[in-house]
This record gives C-alpha cells, sequence and structure tokens, in this order.
C-alpha cells in the first residue's frame, strides 16, 4: 500500500474510533438521564441525547463505509495488479510449454543427448539445470500469484459484503434520526402547549389571590379595631386544626421549578374526609359566609387581637354572617379540600405556626 493511501487509511480508523467513543459517553449520559428526570421535560432531554446519539451512529455508519471504501480501492487494486501478473505468468507458462513440446517426449533428455563430444557435456548439464531451475521458477510463481489473488479476491467479496452493511444501516440510521426529529418536534410542542396551560393556571391563581386579598382588605377595613376577649396571640401553636386531614400544601409562593412560573399560596391546604365538620379555630364573629369565585363556600371569622381566621372550600355553609362563634362551633361540613389562612392585621401568616 502507498504511504499517502496507509496514512488515509489509518485517519479515518482514528475518525471511527472517535466517533465510536463519543457514542459510548453520550450512551452513558443518557442512562444517567433515564434514571434521574421524570416527566415532559425529562422526555425532551432523553430525546434530545437519543438525537445525538443517533447523529452520531449515522457518522459512525458514514466513516465505516468510507473506511470500506478505502479497503475496497486497496483491494481492488491489489487484485487489479495481482491479475496483470497472473495473466503474465501465464503466458510466459504458455510459451515455456509450448517449448517443451517441441522438443518431444524426451524433452530436457533429447537436448543432452544432442550433445556429441565430452567437452560439450558440462555445458548442456549446466544450461539443463538453468532451463530447469526457470521452469520450476515459472510455475511456483505461477501457482504463488494465483493462490494470492485467491486470497485478495476473497478479501474483497468480504469487505464488498461489509460495505453494504455499513451502506444499510447508514439508512436506517437515517430513518431512524428522521423519526427521532419528529418526536422531539412533538415533545417541543406539547411542552410549550404545557408551559401556556401552567402560565395560564398561574394566571388565575394569582387572579383568584388578588381577589381574595381584596375581600380580605375589605373585611378588615370595615372590622372594629378590636373584640372583647382575649388576644388570640396568647394561643399561638396551642390551637386545634379546623378539620382533621393530611397537609397537601404548605404556606408560601411556590415556583414551578421546571417552567419558572410563581404560584402564590398564602395559607394551607388539607385533604379532607367529604362530610367531616369544620371548626372555628378561636371564638370570634362572622365576618363573611358565602360562596367566593373560586373558592366556593367561604367563612372569614375575625378573632380578637385582629385576626382573621379563612375557611375556604366547604361542602355548604352552616353559619351567616355577624353570628358570634364559640370554640371549636362547627362552621360547615368539608369537601374533599379545605384551604386555610390565618392573617395577623390582614397580613398573611403561616397557619403551621398557630395550629399544634
Amino acid at each position: 500500500m502507498a504511504p499517502a493511501a496507509a496514512v488515509a487509511q489509518d485517519a479515518r480508523g482514528q475518525e471511527l474510533a472517535a466517533i465510536r467513543g463519543e457514542i459510548a459517553r453520550l450512551q452513558a449520559r443518557l442512562s444517567s438521564v433515564a434514571d434521574e428526570s421524570r416527566g415532559l421535560s425529562g422526555e425532551l432531554e432523553r430525546t434530545g441525547l437519543s438525537l445525538e446519539i443517533q447523529a452520531k451512529r449515522l457518522e459512525e455508519a458514514q466513516a465505516a463505509r468510507r473506511l470500506a471504501d478505502a479497503h475496497l480501492r486497496r483491494l481492488g487494486g491489489a487484485v487489479a495488479g495481482l491479475e496483470v501478473q497472473l495473466d503474465e505468468h501465464r503466458r510466459a507458462l504458455q510459451r515455456r510449454l509450448t517449448d517443451l513440446y517441441r522438443l518431444g517426449r524426451q524433452g530436457y533428455l533429447r537436448l543432452l543427448l544432442a550433445v556429441r563430444t565430452r567437452r560439450q557435456l558440462l555445458p548442456a548439464i549446466r544450461a539443463l539445470r538453468y532451463l530447469a531451475r526457470r521452469d520450476a521458477t515459472l510455475l511456483s510463481r505461477f501457482i504463488d500469484t494465483r493462490a494470492a489473488l485467491t486470497v485478495e479476491r476473497q478479501e474483497l467479496l468480504e469487505r464488498r459484503r461489509e460495505r453494504q452493511l455499513w451502506v444499510d444501516l447508514e439508512s436506517e440510521r437515517h430513518g431512524e434520526l428522521a423519526r427521532l426529529q419528529k418526536k422531539q418536534a412533538l415533545l417541543l410542542s406539547q411542552l410549550e402547549r404545557r408551559r401556556g396551560q401552567l402560565s395560564a393556571r398561574a394566571v388565575r391563581l394569582a387572579d383568584k389571590e388578588r381577589k381574595l386579598s381584596n375581600l380580605m382588605d375589605f373585611l378588615a377595613g370595615r372590622a372594629p379595631a378590636s373584640l372583647a376577649g382575649q388576644p388570640i396571640q396568647e394561643f399561638r401553636g396551642a390551637l386545634d386544626w379546623p378539620a382533621r386531614g393530611d397537609l397537601e400544601q404548605r404556606f408560601g409562593d411556590r415556583r414551578e421549578p421546571r417552567y419558572g412560573t410563581r404560584v402564590p399560596h398564602n395559607g394551607i391546604a388539607l385533604r379532607t374526609v367529604a362530610g367531616l365538620p369544620v371548626r372555628v379555630i378561636y371564638p370570634g364573629k362572622v365576618v363573611f359566609a358565602a360562596p367566593f369565585e373560586g373558592y366556593g363556600p367561604t367563612v372569614v371569622v375575625h378573632h380578637s387581637g385582629r385576626v382573621f381566621s379563612l375557611y375556604a372550600g366547604l361542602a355548604q355553609l352552616g353559619v351567616r354572617q355577624d353570628d358570634i362563634l364559640q370554640l371549636g362551633q362547627t362552621l360547615g361540613p368539608a369537601a374533599a379540600k379545605l384551604y386555610f389562612e390565618i392573617r395577623e392585621e390582614n397580613r398573611p401568616v403561616d397557619p403551621l405556626d398557630w395550629l399544634r
């Protein structure tokens, strides 16, 4: 093989090895993402990595096909050269066999018998030895060239099969790449739609919270400066829960980590059993008892110490505005979920700091 061709072939081999190393690295990342990521964004990330891997696999098939093409060119040249050599050896051997045929059945012996004097015998023997050695070399070259040609032709056939395999893989990987690109486009569309839904939901929740805050501002503004009795602050941390249930959402604004949307949350949400009683946490006066947009039946109670407690999401109302409530009095039956707030001087505070 020519030095330039050998260098080019070695470079193609290095290119193929580098591509395969990159595929292995991407597959390791894909396994890691598969273990860690969940949901639509995780699926999009996994699809993106799969797309990178498939693109690299396509590069691998193309690089391997180029390498196979280089092998085929080299082997094709070698086979062509050997075919020329074999043809030359064949013609030389045919000419020699024709010469021997003309000598007759005795061949070399006839040349020896043609010697007439003893002085001619030694040169004749030398000539015979030369001719025999030349003919043996000629025959050996013919046989060796034919054997080498058989080997090279077999390797050429294998390389052609190998190239066809990589051509088929290249076509297959083109198809897989197109499939993954379509999947990625679909996921991006779904993700964009999901982001829009979450953004709209955040807007709706913010609007609900704004309306509720406006209501509380209004109620606080018209409520008396104080109510008779011990301030509720003296019992902070010792108050009973408004209903039995599981804490589903804590106090405080929440930020959706995937999409960055901010969702206000000025109270706590309890997952309750429908029909269980919802009780007031401390004596006070009902300043609001009516359905409220986005929350359902809602009760707001004013307590001594300028503190308000809010109970939203009741199944139905069991009290009326201006009712004076005793500790633990029932406000109405619970629905499946209860929203509960405490506001001190109309400022939202964490209810968990007040309940025991």
